[in-house]
């Protein structure tokens, strides 16, 4: 049959189509035929590329740029997001970022430092778990630091202590784990100040809010979590490497969110 209904039992003669429904029919049929996949019809449209032949090879991928607000910074292969309007001072191992208003590096400042406890003459903070510690917010914790005498430092501390939020730990955009500690210190003179630091004690890295401005009270936090430490990572197990003459190993050269002396904050790791 067909496909269109039989209307033979009617005696009503057909009547002939016009030369204009011919030729719709005919175009109609055309068109059938060529979505058919009829290899004489012609394709009017492209074929599609195949995914191959559009995206030949593989791409790198893109570093994430700062959030809107920020600027990414980077030390050593340290990567680490910086307030815009913020001043940033460097020096031998170290990047200060300092708020609006603060000359130097001192109160309200964020402090970067790689390889932290190997250039630091008393190996703080890592030596003795001092970033565990009540007195380890500092390698001299003897002079207040309150906004009144940060700048002077001749008052004394009457007493420190060790606060741990949560879990004590803090993930950053790479993924590790870092020990997060604070401390509330009262001086002498009765001032107070807090003081936040942020340690990776395998890559030996530390972000250290000096004495914080309360103004700034969850800046910090931002900024620290935009850690990324991979490039210097990287850069540390090449030359651990090359100075054995090749071959893996060394404690930087290890992931820091493996097992046993990581960098997730279990235990005296080091």
């Amino acid at each position: 049959m067909s496909g269109i209904p039989s209307r033979a039992r009617f005696d009503t003669p057909r009547r002939r189509p016009s030369l204009r429904t011919a030729a719709a029919l005919a175009a109609t049929a055309l068109a059938v035929t060529g979505c058919g996949g009829s290899d004489s019809a012609p394709s009017e449209l492209p074929p599609a590329p195949e995914p191959d032949a559009t995206y030949g090879g593989v791409l790198e991928a893109a570093e994430a740029p700062a959030p809107q607000g920020f600027t990414t910074l980077d030390i050593e292969g340290v990567k680490i997001n910086a307030p815009q309007g913020w001043e940033v001072d460097r020096g031998e191992g170290m990047l200060c970022m300092r708020p609006p208003g603060q000359e130097t590096c001192g109160y309200g400042a964020i402090e970067v430092r790689p390889k932290a406890a190997q250039r630091h003459p008393e190996n703080w903070p890592k030596k003795d778990s001092a970033f565990h510690k009540d007195d380890g917010w500092a390698a001299d914790p003897t002079a207040c630091r309150s906004l009144n005498t940060a700048e002077a430092g001749n008052v004394g501390i009457k007493e420190s202590k060790l606060h741990l939020i949560g879990d004590g730990l803090t993930t950053h955009a790479d993924g590790l784990r870092s020990h997060y500690s604070t401390w509330q210190v009262t001086c002498e003179n009765d001032d107070t100040f807090e003081v936040r630091l942020w340690f990776l004690p395998e890559s030996d890295v530390l972000v250290y809010a000096w004495s914080v401005d309360q103004r700034y009270d969850s800046l910090y936090l931002t900024v620290a979590e935009s850690m990324d430490v991979t490039e210097y990572k990287r850069r540390n197990s090449e030359q651990e490497q090359g100075g054995r003459g090749g071959g893996p190993g060394g404690r930087d050269g290890r992931d820091d969110r493996g097992g046993g002396g990581d960098d997730r904050g279990g235990g005296n790791d080091d």
